[in-house]
Order: structure tokens, then sequence, then C-alpha cells
């Protein structure tokens, strides 16, 4: 689905990826992971298109199509192509209704442009309840459902979130999971998370790629992340 090549990053003199090399397959969960500083959310932006590659390439293929070169295209003719992202901040319009956010999506996206559908809610139904009330009013744990559902009614071919648990409670990081692995495992939907809560790497992804200043010093399948490597490249205060 999506192959990374060697990618190089600078801002300005400052050179923060180093020769990334990193393959999505279609139906797979992805985690980034790395102490704060090392690269993931550069390599998300890279990803999505709003900042740019110094060097590399950067190859997405669907199944039903030839190879295409990322790198010249900007960030909404990838969105275009099937890829979603939730950031951290949700950029949510705070004064719309939950609806009117599901609906601001669906014109955005390539998906049919009809009403929102009773799916979108049996994905999050904690949502249903207030579907007239507007973003700001929300709960964070809900404010961040409505970020994943606004990117999931587009359809995507591959769902980006950055530090999807970062500053949640525990309950909330169980239901994320929950939801995760039902878009991914029943619906087929694929991830690439920029992620260090260990737990949840464990139990929502099946791949790791491991950053450690701007460089992937390891990855694989997501059961060879032992303690052994987390030791010498992650300090222990920095997994949960």
């Amino acid at each position: 689905m999506l192959s990374l090549r060697s990618v190089n990053q600078f801002y300005g003199s400052q050179h923060t990826l180093w020769n990334v090399d990193l393959d999505l397959h279609p139906g797979s969960c992805t985690s980034v992971i790395g102490l704060p500083g090392m690269g993931k959310t550069t390599l998300i932006n890279c990803i999505i298109g709003v900042i740019p590659v110094e060097s590399g390439s950067m190859v997405w293929q669907d199944t039903s199509g030839p190879p295409q070169n990322m790198l010249p295209l900007q960030a909404e003719h990838r969105s275009a192509m099937g890829i979603g992202y939730v950031p951290q901040d949700r950029r949510l319009f705070s004064q719309l209704s939950v609806e009117e956010n599901l609906h601001i999506a669906l014109l955005a996206g390539s998906a049919p442009r009809n009403a929102v559908s009773s799916e979108i809610y049996d994905l999050f139904p904690d949502l249903y309840a207030f579907r007239q009330s507007k973003a700001a009013g929300l709960s964070e744990d809900n404010q961040y459902q409505l970020a994943m559902a606004r990117a999931v009614i587009t359809r995507p071919r591959l769902l980006i979130l950055d530090e999807p648990t970062r500053g949640q409670g525990q309950a909330f990081i169980h239901k994320l999971g929950n939801i995760i692995v039902r878009l991914n495992q029943d619906l087929g939907m694929t991830f690439l998370l920029a992620e260090q809560h260990l737990s949840f790497i464990r139990r929502v992804t099946d791949r790791f790629c491991l950053l450690h200043r701007g460089r992937n010093v390891a990855q694989g399948d997501v059961r060879q992340l032992d303690d052994g490597l987390l030791a010498h490249w992650m300090t222990p205060e920095s997994v949960r």
C-alpha cells in the first residue's frame, strides 16, 4: 500500500529523519514508536504532505492501479487518494454540531455524499446522543471520537493517528483500542499510529517501527518488541 525508502527530512540545517524505510501493507496496523522528539510526528507529517521530504521515495500502491509517486503531491491530493489523518489537536469545528462536523467531512471526502448514516454511530455510539450538540461542549474523550469519526466517514484506505492515547485515561484508551481493532480486523482498514503506550501498542498493532533520533533502529512484528529492545532504546518511564 505505502512504501518509504531512504526518506530524509530537514528543518533548516537540522537533519530530522535519516534514511527511514517503512512498509505499510493493506489491512495492517503499524505503530511508529520512540521517545518524544525522535521523529514520529515528523514522519507522519511527511506522509500526509504537510512538510517536504528532502530525499528518498514514497510510493502509494492501490490494489487496482499502478504505483504512484507521492512526493510531488500536495496534502489535499494525498487525502483524496485515501489517506485519513487524526492529529493530536483534533481540529474540530468547535461551534458546529457533531452532525455538522460529520457532514463537512463527507463533503470534503470521496465517499458518497449522502446523509450521515447509522453506520458511523454504530462505530461510535457515544456520539449519537450528542449529534446536535456543539463539538466544543463535548468531553475530551468524545471530541477525540468525533475527530476519528470525521476521518472514518470518508472511508480512508489508510488512517493515521498521531499520539491517540496521549493524555487519555485508561477507560478511554481501552475503548479506543476496541474501535481500532474493529476497524482494522473486522473492516480491513489499514492503520499507522505514532504511539508510545506499550500495552496499547501490543494490543492493537501487528507491526512496529522504532525511531531514535530520526533513524528507524528496529522494526518488525510487534511480538519482537521485547524488554531488551525497549531497554536499549527507550527509558522505562517512557512506556506504560
